[in-house]
């Protein structure tokens, strides 16, 4: 056994130096501990790869916000080690950064197990609050309703050591990397690529998970051309560690079966240079107006479409769609295409600069019907509660003390509601 931190990746080795690798990935909030109750009888086949998220155990918080970073940074781990092949076996978001793997580096991923998993966890919304809650509040009120969520009612009765470790485990996260992580979900979305996972696949999911559960779990198998489902009798979320043997038992024989046979399905890859396309011209060199007439530009609407949804919420934008009809459609259509993908979209600021100033625009225009969704992007986009209103008293000076007024009411019940932890 080691143990090892690399810059932006900790990690664990554990059995025979010699054995083929098989990663163990965790979930959100989660450290390589919940593994151990497997480590015993996997060891003894395998060499095993467990590994922290960012900010999680004791890891350095170097935050990464898209499960696309976070699998970089474990292929970058593993090449540190000289491993090229590799069985992965991931919960949640550890299962999310398996996906990944096996979409972009399918030579790599010798075979593929998924628990609690989904090709989309919830709303981007619902993970977009989570992180206002957590900025605002910190992780206590999530710690406290971890056990809730991971273990069926008995199992955090019966087992009160299990259920403490499992609070401790959340409040100790670094908060700044919990966030990104949400961050990271909220943009995770493969339910179009699920075709191209090629690799020998098990679903596992247990019975009682209220949060990714059996439906999910169906969708996963209907999509992956060669995946199995295995539903795991009186588990909730975490169903590794609370039916360990049971989990131990299904991915012995996923991977003692799949993985043979699968590594003579696929051949090596062939040798690269490291550069394999030549580098993009430098932004100097493109004039305006080409640009403008570049074929390949990416479409306005698209990208308004995108930043309109992370700023606003999916919910926002779907009512505002929804009510779009042949009178208002186009105005939709410009909002999103010209405020959204042209003016919000630009790299000149970040996103909570514009939230200060799209605040500061509300209460001069007095338009407090979108300054309450606004107060709730610029909770998204960063900015705490204090920070409002520090925009807010400056707004006073420039654009009135009563204009200031109506606006303290509005922004006061927004944060209220955005920032109280649901219990």
């Amino acid at each position: 056994m080691s143990e090892t931190t690399t810059e932006t990746l900790q990690y664990r080795l554990d059995g025979p130096e010699d054995a083929p690798v098989l990663i163990l990935g965790p979930s959100l909030g989660t450290t390589w501990h919940m593994w151990d109750r497997q480590i015993p009888e996997l060891s003894e086949q395998w060499r095993i790869f467990r590994f922290d998220l960012p900010g999680h155990g004791g890891a350095p918080a170097h935050p990464a916000d898209s499960v696309a970073e976070l699998a970089d940074r474990v292929l970058a781990t593993l090449d540190e080690l000289g491993v090229q092949r590799f069985g992965y076996a991931g919960c949640a978001l550890g299962g999310a950064i398996g996906t990944d793997l096996a979409l972009r580096h399918p030579h790599r991923v010798a075979s593929l197990a998924l628990i609690a998993a989904s090709p989309r966890f919830g709303t981007a919304d619902e993970f977009r609050q989570r992180g206002v809650i957590v900025r605002t509040n910190g992780l206590d009120p999530v710690a406290r309703t971890s056990p809730e969520r991971w273990f069926t009612p008995g199992f955090a009765a019966n087992q009160p050591a299990i259920t403490e470790w499992a609070v401790q485990m959340v409040r100790t996260t670094d908060p700044g990397c919990y966030i990104a992580a949400c961050e990271a979900l909220a943009a995770f979305d493969i339910r179009a690529e699920l075709g191209r996972i090629g690799v020998p696949t098990l679903v596992l999911v247990g019975s009682e998970d209220q949060v990714t559960g059996p439906a999910e779990a169906r969708t996963l198998v209907a999509g992956i051309p060669d995946a199995r489902l295995a539903v795991v009798p009186g588990a909730s979320h975490l169903a590794p560690v609370e039916q360990p043997a049971a989990v131990c038992d299904l991915l012995v024989r996923h991977f003692s079966t799949a993985w043979t046979e699968h590594h003579q399905a696929i051949p090596a890859p062939p040798v690269k240079p490291v550069l394999t396309q030549a580098p993009a011209a430098p932004i100097a060199e493109i004039a305006p107006m080409e640009v403008a007439e570049q074929p390949g530009r990416p479409d306005l609407y698209e990208t308004g479409l995108k930043v309109r949804r992370e700023v606003l919420g999916d919910a926002h934008v779907d009512r505002a769609l929804a009510d779009a009809d042949a009178f208002s459609g186009d105005f939709q259509d410009l909002i999103t295409r010209y405020a959204w993908g042209e003016v919000w979209a630009r790299p000149g600021l970040d996103r909570r600069m514009r939230s200060c100033v799209t605040l500061t625009a509300m209460v001069a225009g007095g338009h407090l019907d979108e300054l309450a969704f606004h107060v709730r992007a610029a909770l998204r986009n960063g900015l705490t509660p204090d920070e409002i209103k520090e925009v807010l008293l400056q707004a006073a000076v420039y654009c009135g003390v009563p204009a200031a007024n109506a606006a303290f009411k509005v922004a006061k019940a927004v944060v209220r509601e955005e920032t109280t932890p649901q219990e």
